[in-house]
């Protein structure tokens, strides 16, 4: 077992527990290693950086007076987006050769986007920009805060880190936590699983403010539609116990260097696979920390 100097054995310096890791090791906690202990890339997906893309325009969106905040603008704001998303996130937007073998860990031969390549994602996101305009009237609104950084610790020691999309702060003083999702809500069954990130939000704000936010409210522009919660002190009080629970789990398999595999349906779609044990592959030797 190699030694480390980080405050948890086993784990990256000055590492924090988020809303996509949290569900990375509740996915599959070999999953979390790869991801956030080995750092190994992942193949971009084009749906992702269409999604960033529209992230940015609409965080942009509000930099205008509140009267000029239209689709015409939204849609004039796409090419300048675009180069913002390039200049702070560049390799987000290199794309593997399709005709090579994905093999996480190794190099690959990458090509930056082409201009077609960009003009189309542009244009997918056009119909995600007119779905916004349906669910909101940002004409009608004034965020304190758009993609705010939070940084809290819990009650129980976890380590906390997520950043908000939107903030929205009434003059009664009362708040929303506004999170956008570029694909279709979720089904049912699923909402849940969904909330699970707006809650994280919900109690570091809660911890770094001393106010629970009063409404937790993803759209979804795919569907046009929206996803809502309005917490309590207990339920937040209850979910803050979760993830101290979760965290514990992940420093003692963090200390033990065992992070198992965990097979589902999700497997069909890992990026993982050959060098993951459950599928046949070999699992590279655990980083020196």
């Amino acid at each position: 077992m190699t030694s480390s100097s980080a405050p948890f054995p086993g784990l990256p310096p000055r590492i924090a527990l988020s809303p996509s890791r949290a569900a990375d090791f509740q996915q599959c906690p070999l999953l979390f290693r790869f991801r956030t202990i080995d750092k190994i890339p992942t193949r971009p997906a084009e749906v992702a950086v269409r999604g960033t893309l529209v992230h940015q325009v609409l965080e942009d969106l509000f930099d205008a007076p509140q009267v000029e905040r239209t689709l015409d603008l939204a849609k004039e704001l796409l090419q300048p987006a675009w180069t913002k998303v390039l200049e702070q996130s560049p390799d987000s937007l290199y794309v593997v050769q399709p005709e090579a073998e994905f093999i996480p860990g190794e190099s690959h031969s990458q090509v930056t986007a082409t201009d077609v390549e960009v003009k189309a994602w542009a244009e997918d996101a056009i119909p995600l920009l007119e779905a916004y305009f349906e669910v909101e009237d940002p004409t009608h609104l004034q965020p304190e805060a758009r993609e705010m950084w939070l940084s809290v610790t819990s009650e129980g020691g976890t380590p906390m880190r997520g950043i908000v999309d939107r903030l929205d702060v009434a003059p009664d003083g009362r708040i929303r936590v506004v999170d956008y999702k570029s694909g279709k809500a979720p089904n049912p069954r699923f909402q849940d699983k969904a909330l699970f990130q707006m809650k994280f939000y919900a109690l570091m704000l809660w911890r770094q403010r001393g106010t629970l936010p009063t409404r937790l409210q993803l759209i979804y522009l795919k569907s046009k539609s929206l996803l809502t919660a309005d917490p309590t002190e207990e339920e937040i009080t209850n979910f803050e116990v979760q993830v101290d629970e979760l965290w514990s789990e992940i420093t003692e398999a963090a200390a033990n260097q065992n992070f198992p595999p965990k097979e589902s349906r999700l497997c069909d779609w890992c990026d993982f696979q050959a060098i993951c044990p459950a599928k046949g592959g070999e699992l590279p030797a655990y980083p020196v920390i």
